[in-house]
């Protein structure tokens, strides 16, 4: 994997790629993920080329004065701007609703979409992200300790550990990520904002589009998946294991998904 900068606003933001073969993918991570997520994701892909940027809080970028998946998808947009072509744009979570926004305000820059267990359909503040926001809140009004206390008291991790322990296992993990501060930041205004599209742009868009979903995963609702291949015309669902149950066994089914994908996209004639 190798790593590089992209300047922006006076910041210099992280850049990672890996394969060489393939079309162009970029791939971004999900709130409060970083590089290991993509890089985890993309495990199964062979020498597919890849390229992702860690966005602003994120991993190596630091977090700077704006918060919000429109400027997420600004600085993604002028990553695939030093790029030659479209590319194929896809993510996690927050990374695939960067993903839909770019594929309808910069139609120029996205050739096809991958959107991985999304946490937006076209909402802002989703009710699947009130978590994230909750564990956000306690991060910024209490002390760690009791933040961490309190809502492993609370309702929401006792239901998350019967509906969905791979989200709670991830919630608990933002409790110990550094700077507090910056991590009560991100998941408050993350989990209130959104794409900032509609369904109609959605509904407008012409190009190929894979969409993954699992179950068991409250935070990213299958019934997300299902309405983003619905609004998308030409999307393709795809149901992996749930992640909860065999993280193997999901990571599998998305590389042989993605694999597939990328082989259809790089096999089609260019567009006209």
């Amino acid at each position: 994997m190798q790593i590089s900068a992209l300047q922006r606003d006076g910041l210099e933001l992280a850049v990672y790629r890996g394969g060489e073969t393939g079309p162009a993918l970029v791939f971004q991570h999900g709130l409060c993920g970083g590089s290991g997520q993509i890089a985890e994701a993309m495990q199964g892909l062979g020498l597919q080329r890849w390229q992702g940027l860690e966005c602003r809080g994120h991993g190596m970028s630091p977090l700077g004065d704006e918060v919000s998946i429109a400027c997420f998808a600004d600085d993604v947009a002028a990553m695939i701007e030093s790029m030659s072509g479209p590319v194929v744009l896809g993510g996690i979570s927050m990374g695939a609703a960067i993903a839909t926004r770019l594929a309808v305000t910069r139609p120029d820059l996205v050739r096809a979409l991958v959107l991985v267990r999304p946490a937006w359909v076209v909402e802002d503040a989703p009710e699947n992200m009130a978590p994230n926001a909750e564990v956000g809140m306690l991060l910024e009004v209490l002390p760690l300790d009791q933040a961490r206390a309190f809502f492993a008291e609370g309702e929401t991790a006792r239901r998350l550990e019967i509906e969905a322990p791979d989200n709670l296992a991830s919630l608990k993990g933002f409790f110990s990520r550094r700077p507090q501060v910056e991590t009560a930041r991100l998941l408050a205004t993350i989990s209130a904002d959104g794409p900032g599209i509609t369904a109609d742009d959605l509904r407008s868009l012409r190009i190929p589009a894979l969409v993954c979903g699992c179950g068991e995963d409250a935070i990213h609702p299958m019934a997300h998946a299902q309405a983003l291949a619905d609004l998308i015309p030409q999307a393709r669902l795809v149901e992996l294991p749930a992640k909860a149950r065999d993280k193997a066994a999901h990571l599998a089914a998305l590389a042989d998904a993605m694999t597939e994908f990328l082989k259809e996209i790089d096999d089609a004639p260019p567009a006209p």
